[in-house]
């Protein structure tokens, strides 16, 4: 999903002034680029991984189950070479079980409080105009300092670089990319959860297209 979002601060002040006090002032400022070029993000298969049904027999009681990896294929398409980042939202924050949290995107809930599972995101064989690129991470909305970073996260931006040397690690113009997003999900322990009726696997994140 491509996004453009403006944030608005409104500041409510009261000062009670004194004919002894001067007025007390704060100034707002907004800022940005407006870029020219714009980019088109696409997932094959409509951005869907479908699991099916499986059976709560099959899923281990007392350790998560992992359940089978799948790849969508992500496709950037800009009108001119433009520096770009993938900025990724867990559209069910909250619901991821175990491990290091920054990095998983929750599966929903169980009961409105049992979390069900989680999913991890890499991308793989990126190609952009005819070249390896490297997935790069950073931090921060300044995104001066990147880091390898094949994993994607809801806490950091993701980019594209053509060098893998670490002092060379820098976003990359982009015209036409494709990579690979490995989708890894896996089920809580069974012991858990609550499994007596039919549960679905509700598994959300967004990829929106940051211009840097």
């Amino acid at each position: 999903m491509k996004k453009i979002l403006i944030p608005l601060a409104v500041f409510s002040l009261w000062t009670g002034v004194s004919s002894t006090q001067a007025a007390s002032t704060v100034d707002l400022s907004v800022t940005g680029v407006i870029t020219p070029s714009a980019c088109n993000p696409t997932l094959s298969n409509g951005g869907v991984y479908d699991l099916g049904k499986i059976s709560a027999r099959d899923l281990n009681t007392d350790q998560p189950t992992q359940l089978p990896a799948h790849n969508l294929q992500l496709t950037l398409t800009c009108e001119a070479l433009t520096l770009v980042a993938l900025k990724p939202s867990d559209n069910r924050a909250g619901s991821a079980y175990e491990g290091d949290k920054s990095v998983k995107f929750g599966l929903g809930l169980v009961n409105g409080n049992e979390k069900l599972g989680s999913m991890t995101l890499y991308l793989e064989s990126i190609v952009a105009d005819g070249a390896t690129m490297y997935a790069i991470g950073s931090v921060g909305s300044s995104s001066t300092e990147w880091a390898p970073a094949a994993i994607m996260s809801p806490h950091f931006l993701t980019s594209f670089t053509l060098s893998r040397n670490v002092p060379d690690l820098v976003p990359t113009q982009i015209q036409q990319l494709t990579a690979d997003v490995l989708i890894e999900p896996r089920i809580a322990p069974a012991n858990t959860l609550t499994l007596n009726t039919e549960v679905p696997i509700d598994g959300s994140a967004t990829l929106e297209l940051n211009y840097l």
